[in-house]
């Protein structure tokens, strides 16, 4: 029997800088903090998971620099006690790191991004044959090279990766990464048809279905549910899951519609929004794996953000799932 979740992709370094105040070009900002984590949306969710106390199996798959960055992502999986067999290391790059500038008053951030060896990462170093896994994470498109480029049959390499992971009896999602890319739809809509349960954000939703979801009033809920409802026509398999700062809705193949709004924090408890993204997924992604109807999956993704969002890098504020779901019950839900 199958058990456990496997996440692929980006493996990163994140340097979180707390600054004063974002600086106009060409002036001087002052970082007033400095902290070294786990960066990327596989490694994010394996120490999430890790953190939130999951009663499976964790592994990860990637490929980090053979280097002293490298040296520690390996060893900070292996003490969360994840299973490292297929994190691989190259001498062909250095490991990817980020500069995440986060402004101490607002909690907003700005990445600024290292490649390496994530560049180089594709599906020839994954091999389904060597995990029991339930459940295969890939993140990020348009932030994995090698993944998003096209072979001659106009696949990219992601939705072959993908493929090989449901030939083999693994359920399969993806997040997607917040950035330009002039093929940003094309590399996206390669791999829907692959995909089980796809995590987004409204603004890479937004992009793949050809929709604003959101505007200078706020979200717009219905164009949410359209622009999931799309995915899922093209593709997608089971749920397109669509999260935003308001709270998350998720569309399924049978027709259904779930929503829940985010928690009312009060002000000063967010600290830094890094990783907030991948928390989401990590706590939606237990309930995926546990089995749980979908509200109780969205109700720990938004709790576990909440948690996220309390501290500045993307997995220390993590707790276990019950002191999560608590935060629910301490602050209450925004109404969607």
């Amino acid at each position: 029997m199958r058990n456990g979740i496997l996440a692929a992709g980006n493996f990163i370094t994140d340097y979180v800088k707390i600054i004063d105040s974002w600086p106009e070009q060409d002036m001087l900002a002052s970082i007033l903090s400095q902290t070294a984590s786990n960066g990327g949306g596989p490694y994010n969710v394996l120490k999430d998971l890790a953190a939130m106390g999951a009663p499976f199996p964790l592994e990860a798959a990637g490929l980090v620099g053979r280097d002293t960055i490298g040296d520690w992502i390996l060893g900070d999986c292996q003490s969360a006690r994840i299973n490292t067999q297929q994190l691989q290391q190259t001498g062909d790059a250095s490991t990817s790191y980020t500069d995440a500038m986060t402004v101490s008053s607002t909690g907003r951030r700005t990445f600024f991004h290292q490649r390496g060896a994530n560049a180089l990462f594709n599906e020839s170093h994954l091999d389904f044959t060597k995990t029991r896994a339930k459940h295969f994470h890939l993140a990020y498109l348009m932030l994995l090279d090698e993944m998003d480029t096209f072979g001659t049959d106009g696949r990219t390499r992601a939705s072959l990766a993908l493929e090989q992971a449901k030939l083999a009896g693994l359920n399969t999602s993806v997040d997607i990464v917040s950035t330009e890319n002039p093929r940003f739809r094309d590399i996206a809509e390669s791999a829907l048809p692959f995909i089980d349960y796809l995590i987004t954000n409204e603004i890479e939703a937004g992009k793949v279905a050809g929709l604003d979801l959101r505007s200078g009033d706020g979200i717009h809920l219905e164009a949410c549910i359209e622009a999931a409802r799309a995915l899922l026509q093209r593709g997608v398999s089971k749920q397109v899951i669509i999260h935003f700062v308001e709270g998350a809705v998720v569309a399924d193949a049978r027709g259904s519609v779930t929503k829940l709004g985010s928690l009312k924090l009060p002000d000063g408890y967010i600290v830094g929004a890094t990783g907030a993204g991948d928390a989401f997924a990590a706590g939606y992604l237990m309930g995926i794996h546990e089995d749980w109807e979908t509200l109780e999956a969205l109700r720990l993704g938004v709790c576990a953000a909440a948690a996220c969002l309390a501290h500045p890098t993307p997995s220390l504020g993590l707790k276990p799932v019950a002191d999560c779901l608590a935060l629910g019950e301490q602050f209450g839900y925004r109404a969607l």
